[in-house]
C-alpha cells in the first residue's frame, strides 16, 4: 500500500530511494528522515557526489571495468601482468577478485552471462572484444572467473569454443566454489584457492566423458 508523509517532497524522496536494490519502502523512509535529521551539506554532499559520480565514471575501453578516465588503472598499470586476463561477469567482480591479491593479470568485464530466459545473448556482451583482445594483445592465459552457476558454465562454455582455436591457455576457477553460488559471496580465502588452483577449462568436460 502506498505511503503519504503529509509531504510531496518526502513521498518522492522516499519513492526515489526505494528504487535502489534492497532498499524497500521503510528503509528508504528511514534514510531520508536520518537526511533530514543532518546538516543541510551532509545531504548536498551525498547528492553531489552521487551526481559526479554518474557524469564522469565512464568504462575503460579495454576491459570494460569502471574507470574515470578512457584507460582503468588496472589496465594503465605497467606492473600488472598483461598477457594473463580473469574474465568475470560484472565489476562488482573486479572488486571481489582484486580483494583476494590473488590476481595480478588485468580484467575483462562481460557486463553479464548468456541467460536466454533473461533474453541475454552472446551479442548482449562483451565477448567479441575479448577474443580481439586475445588475437591482438598477445595473451597468454585467460581465467574464466564466472560464477558456477547454469548461466555461467554455459557462458564458459562458449568462451572457450570461440577461443579454442586460438594459441592460448584457457583455465577456470577451481570447484572450491559452491555450485549455484554468485562469485562476489565467496568468502576471500576459497577464493584466493579456486584462483591458485586453477585448472584447464578443456579438462572440465573431458571428464564428464568418462
Amino acid at each position: 500500500m502506498d505511503q503519504s508523509f503529509n509531504s510531496r517532497l518526502l513521498d518522492t524522496a522516499v519513492a526515489e530511494l526505494a528504487k535502489l536494490p534492497g532498499i524497500g519502502s521503510k528503509t528508504a523512509l528511514r534514510l531520508a528522515l536520518h537526511l533530514l535529521r543532518q546538516d543541510k551539506s551532509a545531504a548536498l554532499d551525498l547528492g553531489n557526489s552521487i551526481i559526479k559520480m554518474r557524469e564522469n565514471i565512464k568504462y575503460c575501453h579495454k576491459c570494460h571495468n569502471i574507470s574515470e578516465s578512457d584507460i582503468c588503472p588496472i589496465c594503465g598499470d605497467s606492473r600488472r601482468n598483461h598477457a594473463v586476463v580473469c574474465v568475470v561477469e560484472n565489476v562488482k567482480d573486479v572488486i571481489t577478485v582484486e580483494s583476494t591479491g590473488e590476481h595480478r593479470g588485468v580484467y575483462h568485464v562481460l557486463g553479464g552471462v548468456i541467460s536466454p530466459l533473461d533474453g541475454v545473448s552472446p551479442a548482449d556482451l562483451e565477448i567479441e572484444s575479448l577474443v580481439e583482445r586475445v588475437q591482438n594483445d598477445n595473451i597468454e592465459e585467460v581465467i574464466l572467473a564466472l560464477s558456477p552457476t547454469m548461466e555461467g558454465d554455459t557462458t564458459n562454455f562458449y568462451i572457450y569454443r570461440k577461443l579454442a582455436h586460438l594459441p592460448v591457455k584457457i583455465t577456470m576457477l577451481a570447484r572450491g566454489l559452491s555450485i549455484g553460488n554468485e562469485l562476489e559471496y565467496a568468502d576471500e580465502l576459497t577464493l584466493s584457492r579456486s584462483i591458485r588452483n586453477r585448472m584447464l577449462f578443456s579438462d572440465t568436460f573431458h571428464d564428464k566423458k568418462h
